[in-house]
């Protein structure tokens, strides 16, 4: 599946990746890690980003998750990830919304662009009613990310998430589904 844009497009990930994955990785590894959990150091293996992906797509199979690489339209480099996460059907129909984009490619609109496809796959594709995201306050960038993207500031979290150690506070920002057919 692929989900294109004007400058990048989406594609699920799968084994033959897992090379690109590790590199993109590696090489943003202290930019990732202000950000996300402490990853075991099985995670910036080559056979534990196999063990990933091969994990995501047990978990598309279930309709838990929905991961995708980020790749350039002009060269298809691989220059992050985005993901549905936690996908919950039911009177729910939401998912938590994560990314993460080479810290070299930051501030030249893909991240948005990403977004955008993303949010337009949950909603038209998979019929979803409501996106979730949480940001560290500080972390503008992603905030305004997801602002372009059409979410909505909806409070703060506090102590949400435990990041390098430490319970760390969310904005919680959210878009919904219009769509009342839903």
């Amino acid at each position: 599946m692929k989900l294109q844009g004007n400058h990048v497009f989406l594609r699920m990930l799968d084994t033959n990746n897992a090379s690109a994955v590790l590199q993109l990785e590696l090489k943003n590894r202290d930019f990732f890690q202000k950000y996300t959990a402490l990853r075991a150091d099985e995670f910036y293996t080559l056979q534990g980003q196999i063990d990933r992906i091969n994990k995501n797509k047990e978990m598309i199979e279930r309709d838990l998750l929905y991961s995708f690489g980020i790749f350039l339209n002009e060269d298809e480099k691989l220059i992050g990830t985005i993901a549905l996460l936690e996908v919950l059907r039911g009177a729910l129909q939401s998912c938590f919304v994560g990314y993460s984009l080479d810290q070299e490619q930051n501030g030249k609109g893909y991240m948005t662009e990403a977004v955008g496809l993303i949010v337009d796959f949950a909603f038209n594709e998979l019929k979803l009613h409501r996106i979730e995201a949480g940001v560290m306050p500080h972390n503008l960038g992603s905030i305004k990310v997801l602002e372009k993207s059409g979410f909505h500031k909806e409070g703060i979290a506090k102590s949400n998430v435990k990041i390098n150690g430490k319970w760390e506070d969310h904005q919680v920002l959210a878009i919904i589904n219009d769509d009342e057919t839903i």
